[in-house]
């Protein structure tokens, strides 16, 4: 993502470790925020799952070791939080009562500041424990026994407290005061998880495998992920598989879906790719499963 200006002169102070806040962060530093990342002593458990990531995660980010539960720790934590315009935390609200860094607390002695807090669960669910893939599996994005392709709902929910940092700051210039602004993620993983509940991606669904055009199937040398869903793409698609229909209905016939099949295996990925270029036909081949 290229860096911009948006926010340029903001100055964010993030206490939230492993996924989410760290991606949010990044997201705020490349829009020129200001950012500074308070990790306890023994240091963000993900630097252990992924150091690449987690040294992705913290370009442009300043990093400071810091025991909040001292004496000492206190008093750096309130020397930055003088200087910060929105606090970015990922703890329970609980816990950051115990240290003194609740909400009401921090805006009684700083009115200016804002807060995004980045929770499991919306408002008194926020103290029940729980990751991505629970949050993922509440709303049925985990069907089977395989694990989910990525961590959707720690960066669905990344992007959220990307757009509270943008919230806080626009409040803040128009009013003067800071603002809390709370981010769920299994808040985030329900927003994701909205075009399978809709039926959209259920294996009946359009773009869940029952239209022909938007599939992937096996072609000699590997797999290909088409994505003819509009009707002119369709068209294209039909056209070079040899079918002379390739309205709405068809698509969803067996015997077309059967035709495209036999179609993408007698062909390379390298015909497929020629192909999708000539024909303009959204598709991309993949290395065999």
């Amino acid at each position: 993502m290229k860096k911009d200006n948006t926010l340029r002169g903001v100055r964010v102070l993030s206490l939230a470790l492993n996924l989410p806040g760290p991606a949010a962060l990044l997201r705020v530093a490349q829009m020129g925020a200001k950012c500074t990342k308070v990790n306890p002593p023994n240091g963000d458990p993900m630097a252990l799952y992924t150091q690449d990531g987690y040294a992705t995660l913290h370009t442009g980010v300043k990093e400071v070791s810091c025991d909040l539960k001292s004496s000492s720790g206190q008093k750096a934590m309130h020397q930055w939080l003088s200087k910060t315009d929105v606090l970015l935390t990922s703890f329970r609200p609980s816990a950051l009562n115990k240290l003194g860094f609740g909400w009401k607390s921090l805006h009684q002695r700083y009115p200016q500041l804002s807060c995004v807090s980045v929770v499991g669960a919306p408002g008194p669910l926020a103290e029940i424990p729980g990751h991505d893939l629970t949050y993922q599996a509440e709303v049925a994005l985990v069907p089977g026994m395989a694990l989910p392709a990525s961590l959707f709902a720690d960066m669905g929910g990344a992007i959220m407290a990307s757009e509270a940092i943008l919230k806080a700051t626009i409040s803040q210039r128009a009013t003067g005061k800071g603002s809390f602004h709370e981010v769920a993620l299994s808040e985030a993983a329900a927003w994701l998880a909205l075009p399978r509940h809709w039926g959209m991606t259920l294996p009946n669904g359009p773009v869940g495998g029952a239209h022909a055009g938007y599939k992937v199937y096996a072609c000699k040398n590997g797999r290909v992920a088409v994505a003819a869903l509009e009707s002119h793409f369709a068209k294209s698609l039909c056209d070079a598989a040899g079918l002379k229909s390739s309205d709405a209905k068809t698509m969803f016939n067996p015997e077309t879906h059967q035709a495209i099949a036999l179609f993408f295996a007698s062909k390379t990925r390298q015909q497929l790719d020629k192909l999708a270029t000539d024909k303009d036909i959204p598709l991309m081949t993949l290395v065999k499963a």
